[in-house]
């Protein structure tokens, strides 16, 4: 049974399940997750606990297996909670996740619990992770979009009884926030916690949030990408900076931007070849966020334009391995800064 984040409560208010999965890489939210299924356990009376972290490919799961299936003397309902956080359990662990998942059925004397990171397709269609999809309850843990975390701040400032000013004034306060905690969800909660102390509940002074907020922000080099698709160049000068100054490969942002040119000069060449655009786009691998980007992008793109950027990304590729390029800058991150403009500027004009 597949169930939203968002649907945890709920679901919780009706009644346990015996066995929950949690995967995905937003920590935060995983451990909040984590934390509302066991109060809710520990109300229902399981009252002992134990933990094991799945650590390298001889991990011993008999042990797993074993507490599942034994209480105290002094307890008559437990918690069993399994960490992976490789994501992979093995042979081994397959198999013992099958059994722990088989076992859960009608179990309402142990409650399990599965950790495990974001997983990639294959994975999600192992035995193993069917197994604890179609005998309990798989909670699939996305990351806040930059687009959605204004939203997401001023919900936790209004759990804390405190708010920013109504209108765009509270807005503008909002994306100054999510400016300086994007991609990093825990340090973003620990800001938010930071301010209930510093202050008392109700409306929040934008000076106040911008005296008392640290630039915490992670930049994802694949984020970069849509940032740059979306127009966003202030986004776009922001994150190259924090890349470059966590010490980023120049040559993977080259990579995540020339990819993209190449995948939108091959999906202009088959336009012009007769392919409507939804066609070029699936021929090319380009779904979910990328596709609906590419979908506003490409028309507005003309054909020199495309050519011209390919020859940018050429040119940018040999800045960051140390060659020079005529008519660019000799450094790499001014260079990357160049070609991500002029990209933006190649479907504004």
């Amino acid at each position: 049974m597949q169930l939203a984040l968002n649907q945890l409560n709920a679901h919780l208010g009706k009644g346990l399940r015996a066995l929950y999965t949690l995967h995905g890489d937003e920590p935060l939210q995983q451990q909040e997750a984590a934390d509302a299924i066991r109060a809710a356990a520990r109300a229902a009376g399981y009252s002992e606990r134990s933990s094991h972290t799945v650590a390298g490919a001889h991990f011993d799961w008999s042990a797993v297996l074993a507490a599942g299936g034994s209480l105290s003397l002094f307890a008559d309902k437990q918690i069993l909670e399994v960490r992976i956080p490789s994501g992979k359990p093995g042979k081994d662990g397959s198999l013992a996740l099958q059994q722990l998942a088989e076992a859960a059925q009608g179990n309402d004397s142990t409650l399990t619990l599965v950790m495990l990171p974001r997983l990639d397709k294959a994975t999600k269609s192992g035995a193993w992770f069917a197994a604890l999809e179609a005998h309990g309850v798989t909670l699939q843990i996305e990351p806040i979009e930059r687009t959605a975390l204004p939203s997401w701040i001023a919900q936790r400032l209004g759990a804390q009884g405190q708010r920013v000013a109504a209108g765009e004034e509270g807005q503008r306060t909002l994306q100054f926030f999510a400016d300086r905690v994007e991609g990093n969800l825990l340090a973003a909660h620990q800001e938010i916690q930071k301010l209930a102390l510093l202050y008392p509940p109700g409306e929040l002074q934008s000076a106040q949030i911008e005296q008392a907020v640290l630039n915490v922000a992670r930049y994802d080099v694949f984020k970069l990408s849509e940032a740059v698709l979306s127009g966003q160049l202030a986004r776009v000068q922001r994150m190259l900076d924090g890349l470059q100054a966590e010490g980023v490969a120049e040559v993977l942002v080259h990579w995540a931007l020339a990819e993209d040119i190449r995948s939108l000069k091959r999906v202009k060449d088959a336009i012009a070849g007769g392919r409507p655009l939804p066609m070029a786009l699936r021929e090319q691998r380009i779904w979910g966020v990328k596709e609906r980007l590419f979908e506003r992008v490409v028309p507005r793109l003309s054909d020199q334009a495309a050519a011209q950027l390919l020859q940018s990304a050429h040119a940018v590729d040999g800045i960051v391995k140390g060659l020079k390029a005529p008519g660019w800058p000799q450094d790499g991150w001014q260079a990357l800064r160049r070609l991500a403009f002029e990209v933006v500027q190649s479907f504004k004009a």
